[in-house]
């Protein structure tokens, strides 16, 4: 990519020198491939999704509603989830049509900030998507960061949170410990996750693709104790560990990725204990 200067939004990103997308794909290790949206169409995920989810997920709540997209890469994924939770069209959002984000503020995120710059230019809803490099393991980015997105609306938490083919990244470069991290984190931001887990097959061709480039493995492939089934481990986690249910399963897509949604049981025992 073209060196660039680094806008006041990226102190808080990893480093360029590691971290930006490459000529090969299989030499991003963070999954910051830089054309994602070729191999694996939006529509493959979003064409899962049932018409009106939001409106039956909230029913009663104020809007605009808040959502978290966690790496995001380039953005198209992020734009067709956008699209498609609103019931816009192909070809609707543009400049002039700031209406859009009184129903849905989508804050995206993503380690590259090359591939976050690409997102900026090509947004069609620059007024309520936002884009933004950064690291989400880098705890003390990632909270002054997002709590900040958060105090500009008055929520402490987001709505709904997106996590799309990102956990086998978080596992294979922070191991065992940095996925429940994560998921725990991601559980106590949002009352909805959207989850779509890579399964284990997945994580062995991503070695397998470093190996082949002469590239050293994984940190944590070997020594992962969390594999198999990783939509039961995941599910497993999220609901034992990080007080979440699971709500559905949406389908799997034609590459077999599952989508699930959870939902975080923290409220509802806020609820019943101001009942009580």
């Amino acid at each position: 990519p073209r060196p660039r200067a680094r806008g006041p939004e990226e102190k808080m990103a990893a480093p360029m020198s590691e971290r930006s997308p490459a000529s090969e794909p299989g030499a991003a290790p963070y999954g910051n491939f830089p054309n994602y949206s070729r191999f694996h169409p939006p529509e493959g995920r979003v064409s899962l999704l049932p018409g009106g989810l939001l409106r039956s997920l909230f029913p009663a709540a104020s809007r605009p509603l808040l959502g978290l997209d966690v790496g995001c890469n380039s953005g198209e994924l992020s734009v067709a989830l956008y699209r498609h939770l609103l019931g816009l069209q192909e070809g609707e959002g543009s400049l002039d049509q700031p209406a859009a984000g009184k129903d849905l503020n989508l804050l995206c995120c993503d380690i590259d900030p090359v591939l976050i710059e690409r997102a900026q230019q090509c947004s069609p809803f620059p007024a309520s998507i936002s884009f933004a490099s950064l690291d989400i393991m880098d705890s003390s980015a990632r909270e002054s960061f997002l709590s900040s997105y958060l105090g500009r609306f008055g929520h402490s938490t987001f709505d709904i949170i997106f996590c799309m083919s990102v956990t086998m990244w978080i596992h294979l470069n922070h191991g065992d410990s940095g996925l429940m991290e994560f998921l725990s984190f991601l559980s106590s931001l949002c009352k909805y996750l959207l989850i779509e887990p890579q399964p284990w097959k997945c994580y062995r061709a991503a070695a397998r693709r470093l190996r082949k480039l002469g590239r050293n493995d994984f940190d944590h492939f070997r020594s992962l104790a969390i594999n198999g089934d990783m939509v039961e481990r995941i599910t497993q986690i999220l609901t034992k560990d990080c007080a979440m249910e699971l709500v559905c399963c949406f389908g799997s897509t034609s590459w077999d990725r599952s989508l699930l949604l959870f939902k975080s049981n923290h409220e509802g025992r806020e609820s019943s204990e101001q009942e009580q």
